[in-house]
């Protein structure tokens, strides 16, 4: 089991890579940091020569995930995951039903079951799968079409 959702899509472009390069550059605002912040531009990021690491510039879900990715000649390569602040974040979510387990062991709120610890498997699993799996499934989905907007590219089936 992963702990973090990642994408890894492959696409075909429809102009040819100068274009599509020159198309990604006008619509995003250079930014090292990766931080999201108002702009008109599409996407806020870094692009080294035909490779780029680029956030959606939509102020509050934007920053969610980051995309990682090549574009060559007539192809590209793009990797979805999120980024590195909120993994943080969330991965204290998920240890949050640890630390409840064993407060309620240590303060002997009540007797200890083996119940518990399903219910604790049961609480990582409701945030893994169900709140970080569905906000990571329908953000990326949002800057993956996005960036197929903006780059004017097709999706290739793997």
């Amino acid at each position: 089991m992963k702990i973090f959702p990642t994408k890894e899509l492959n696409f075909k472009l429809i102009d040819d890579q100068s274009e599509t390069l020159n198309r990604l550059n006008r619509r995003t605002e250079k930014s090292e940091n990766l931080t999201s912040q108002y702009t008109e531009k599409s996407f806020r990021g870094i692009i080294n020569g035909n490779e780029f690491k680029i956030i959606s510039s939509a102020i509050g879900k934007g920053a969610f995930c980051v995309m990682t990715g090549a574009i060559e000649s007539d192809k590209g390569n793009v990797k979805v995951e999120i980024h590195k602040v909120f993994r943080i974040l969330l991965s204290v979510f998920l240890v949050f039903p640890i630390i409840g387990l064993i407060a309620m062991i240590l303060t002997k709120a009540q007797e200890f079951s083996p119940i518990l610890i399903l219910v604790m498997i049961g609480q990582i699993l409701v945030i893994r799968y169900g709140f970080i799996g569905l906000a990571f499934k329908f953000l990326s989905r949002e800057s993956l079409n996005r960036l197929r907007d903006v780059l004017d590219l097709e999706w290739i089936k793997n």
